[in-house]
C-alpha cells in the first residue's frame, strides 16, 4: 500500500506536522470545514517549512504579500486534509498504532537507517518522532480512502494501452534504416558519475552489461545504469541511420544483426561498445521497443494519469459539497 501512497503524499502535502509555533500566540480559528475548524497554530506548525523558505528567499519588499499567499495556501491544503478525514470517518475507515508501526518499519528498511539515526535526522528538521508518525497515520488514512473512493473505480483498457504504444512508440522509417541503441563504457576519462575508470574497469563493466542484454534484460535501463556514453539518458537510444551514415565500427558491427539481437563488444578510441539492432525495415511502421515488453509500464502511466485526474474531480466534488469558510 504504501509503495503507491508516495505519489498521493506528495499531491495533498500530507507531511508530518513540524514544531515551532510560538507559545505566545494567543490561538483562534482561520477556517470552518463543516463541523471542524483550522486554528491558527495548526496553520503555522504545517505551513512552518514553507513560511521559513519565503522569509529568507523573497525580498523584503516582496516579503509580507509572499506570506500572506503562503498562508492561504497552507490554509487551502488544510482544508483538503480536514475534508479527506471527514470522508474517512463517514466510511468508518481507520488506522491503528500497528499499522503505523509497520509502514514505520518499512520507511527505515527502506531508507536503510536507524531508528536513532532516524531520529535525529528528523529532529534536524524540527520534528518529533511523535508528529511524524501522526503525519504518516494520516497519511496512511487518506490512502485507504483513495482506495475505497477512487482507485478501485480506476481501470485501464487494453485498447487504451495499444492507443498510447502506438502513438509514442511506432515510428516510420524510410528505406533502408537501421534503429539502433548503445552502450558504452570509457576510461582514461571522466564519466558522468565524475570517476576515471581504467580500461581494465571499463571492460569488467561493459561485459557484465552484454551478458544481462544478451539474456534479455530490459536495455534502456541497462543503459541508464551502465552506459557512460550522453545516449544513456535516453536509455540509449542512438535513432534511425541509413547504412552509409553509420560510422564504420558502428556499421560492421550491426550489419549482420537481426532486429532484436545485441552486437558482439566492440573497441573504439578509449571505449567499449555494444549495440542492438531495435529495426531495420524499409517504408514500414518501426516499433521502438516491444509492446510486450513496456505494455505493463504504459498502463501505470495510463493508470496514474487516471488516477490523478479522478481523485481531482473527486475533491472538487466534495468541496463543492462541504460548508467552507476562511475566516
Amino acid at each position: 500500500m504504501l509503495s503507491r501512497t508516495v505519489f498521493f503524499s506528495a499531491l495533498f502535502l500530507l507531511l508530518p506536522l513540524l514544531s515551532g509555533a510560538s507559545a505566545n500566540v494567543v490561538d483562534r480559528s482561520v477556517a470552518v470545514v463543516n463541523d471542524d475548524t483550522i486554528t491558527l497554530s495548526e496553520v503555522n506548525e504545517f505551513g512552518q517549512p514553507l513560511f521559513k523558505k519565503v522569509a529568507d528567499e523573497v525580498p523584503a519588499d516582496r516579503r509580507e504579500a509572499a506570506l500572506q499567499e503562503a498562508r492561504l495556501a497552507v490554509i487551502d491544503k488544510l482544508i483538503e486534509k480536514k475534508l479527506i478525514v471527514q470522508e474517512a470517518k463517514k466510511f468508518g475507515l481507520l488506522v491503528n498504532d500497528q499499522e503505523v508501526e509497520t509502514a514505520f518499519q518499512r520507511i527505515l528498511a527502506n531508507s536503510k537507517t536507524t531508528e536513532e539515526q532516524f531520529r535525529k535526522d528528523i529532529a534536524a528538521e524540527g520534528m518529533s518522532e511523535k508528529q511524524y508518525r501522526e503525519g504518516l497515520r494520516e497519511q496512511i488514512l487518506s490512502s485507504k480512502l483513495i482506495n475505497h473512493e477512487v482507485r478501485t473505480k480506476v481501470v485501464i483498457a487494453d485498447s487504451a494501452v495499444r492507443d498510447y504504444y502506438n502513438t509514442h512508440y511506432i515510428t516510420v522509417a524510410e528505406g533502408g534504416e537501421y534503429y539502433l541503441k548503445q552502450i558504452g563504457c570509457i576510461w582514461g576519462t571522466a564519466t558522468p558519475s565524475g570517476a576515471t575508470p581504467s580500461q581494465e574497469e571499463a571492460k569488467q563493466k561493459i561485459e557484465k552489461a552484454h551478458a544481462l542484454a544478451t539474456k534479455g534484460k530490459d536495455f534502456k535501463e541497462l543503459a541508464k545504469e551502465y552506459s557512460d556514453l550522453p545516449s544513456a539518458t535516453e536509455g540509449g537510444d542512438l535513432g534511425h541511420f541509413q547504412q552509409d551514415e553509420m560510422a564504420p565500427f558502428i556499421r560492421d558491427a550491426v550489419i549482420h544483426l537481426k532486429p532484436g539481437e545485441v552486437s558482439p563488444i566492440v573497441e573504439h578510441d578509449n571505449a567499449y561498445h555494444f549495440f542492438k539492432l531495435v529495426s531495420h525495415q524499409q517504408g514500414q511502421a518501426v516499433a521502438q521497443e516491444p509492446f510486450d515488453e513496456v505494455k505493463e509500464q504504459i498502463r501505470e502511466k495510463l493508470y496514474q494519469q487516471a488516477l490523478e485526474q479522478r481523485f481531482k474531480d473527486w475533491l472538487t466534488s466534495i468541496r463543492e459539497k462541504a460548508y467552507i469558510k476562511v475566516l
